[in-house]
């Protein structure tokens, strides 16, 4: 049978029996095994593995850490890290530096020094969400703004009416900020210092700001509602098509009037409109044409409307006073200030600072003196009727009310929520429970 395979075939057939047998009899090593292999690929045996590169690592800074207090000067905070003032320099003529001039307490830095003792890197922290931050590359800083975006929830508040809505609310765990920030969003319907009635009510969501678990503050109401003698008025917070962020009611009607109701927050009315007043210092009769608005001096006085100062002056009956044109019917105007903050021919927003209370002129204490007129023809400012800001558009309604709905819902559920447990009823309802922020 074998002749059938060629007589080359049978020769290397022969060979490779032989080589088995060897190695079977005579078994080689592993060592001798792969030595023979690399002989055979001609591939050096004593060749040393190759070693993974050496990484030189960079010596850790040292970090020094010092708050901003009143009265520091980044040259005292340089000189409490030990940096001299060519450090100052150096950091202060580079890009952004100048940035360092303004400092303000609460404020931090943190200054990073290599081995040789040389600033290296320095964090300017303003906050707990920014921070710039300058690094040494080669004889100049380079800067970087830091900027960490935190996690918003939304929280329920309620409250009853027992006294003032500033301590009604603040029984109901508001910070300040919210307190000031719900009346002014009403303050065009509601006068919260003669309107406001026992048993008046609100409720509100609101933004809640985290960081990594922690809680940094409070940010806007999102979504109100107050309830004043039996009426209630909702607002929700809107953000246009063109970045504007305004409270607007369910319907898409602005809550912001073209004017402000008071132009000034903390006060109480001294004296009314009455054209038939006896005037305190001349004790004669003399039309009061204007409210006023006793306040302490100092205390911030601001346009009521968008507008433009047409006269800004001194008279000795008036002091120091600002008269504001709003369009071609309105005027406003604000006498006995201490300081204006503005000037003539200056467009101003509503709501913009253009002076402070004062007894300049004809006064016998700080006050405010504020005037509205319309066609020329004065108005009581508390009862004068306003004029309505601009709505949503037609063509931004369907927008609006995509966004709005959800958290307007939401607020309407936890009010159930509540007078369900007032009543001693259960609700499934459960206040906390996080809601779509496509409000922004």
């Amino acid at each position: 049978m074998l002749n059938v395979f060629p007589r080359r075939h049978l020769i290397a057939a022969s060979v490779v029996g032989c080589c088995l047998l060897i190695l079977i009899i005579y078994p080689v090593s592993d060592a001798e095994a792969n030595k023979r292999i690399a002989e055979q690929l001609a591939v050096p045996v004593d060749v040393p593995a190759l070693e993974s590169p050496s990484i030189e690592m960079e010596p850790a800074l040292r970090w020094v850490e010092q708050s901003v207090a009143s009265g520091d000067s980044l040259s005292t905070l340089f000189d409490r890290a030990k940096l001299t003032a060519l450090d100052v320099y150096r950091v202060t003529s580079s890009k952004d530096g100048k940035l360092l001039r303004n400092l303000f307490p609460g404020e931090s830095f943190r200054f990073g020094l290599n081995q040789a003792g040389q600033l290296q890197e320095l964090h300017y922290i303003q906050s707990k969400l920014v921070s710039r931050i300058y690094t040494l590359d080669s004889d100049s800083y380079s800067s970087e703004l830091r900027v960490l975006e935190p996690d918003t929830l939304l929280s329920y508040r309620e409250g009853v009416i027992k006294d003032s809505l500033y301590l009604s609310a603040q029984q109901a765990n508001l910070p300040d900020k919210l307190i000031m920030e719900l009346a002014n969003i009403f303050a065009w319907d509601i006068d919260f210092v003669f309107d406001i009635r026992e048993g008046d009510s609100f409720s509100m969501l609101f933004e809640e700001k985290y960081l990594d678990g922690e809680m940094l503050g409070v940010g806007d109401i999102v979504a109100a509602s107050f309830t004043n003698r039996g009426k209630t008025y909702s607002a929700v917070l809107y953000t246009d098509k063109d970045g504007q962020q305004n409270y607007y009611t369910p319907e898409g009607l602005s809550m912001r009037k073209a004017f402000l109701r008071t132009p000034l927050d903390i006060f109480r009315i001294s004296s009314g409109f009455n054209l038939k007043r006896k005037h305190p210092i001349h004790k004669m009769i003399k039309a009061h044409r204007g409210v006023d608005y006793a306040a302490p001096r100092g205390t911030p006085v601001y346009s009521a409307g968008d507008g433009k100062v047409i006269e800004v002056g001194y008279s000795k009956a008036n002091g120091n006073y600002v008269f504001v044109q709003h369009g071609q019917t309105y005027v406003t105007k604000y006498l006995h200030l201490h300081n204006k903050k503005v000037r003539r021919g200056q467009t101003v927003r509503q709501r913009q600072l253009i002076g402070t209370v004062g007894s300049t002129g004809y006064a016998t204490g700080p006050h405010l003196h504020y005037e509205f007129l319309v066609n020329g023809v004065h108005r009581n400012p508390r009862t004068v009727k306003l004029p309505q800001a601009n709505p949503i558009s037609k063509a931004e309604l369907a927008a609006f009310k995509l966004a709005t709905t959800p958290v307007l819902t939401q607020l309407a559920t936890y009010g159930g929520a509540a007078e369900f447990a007032h009543l001693g009823l259960k609700s499934d309802t459960k206040p906390g429970t996080p809601v779509p922020t496509s409000y922004q």
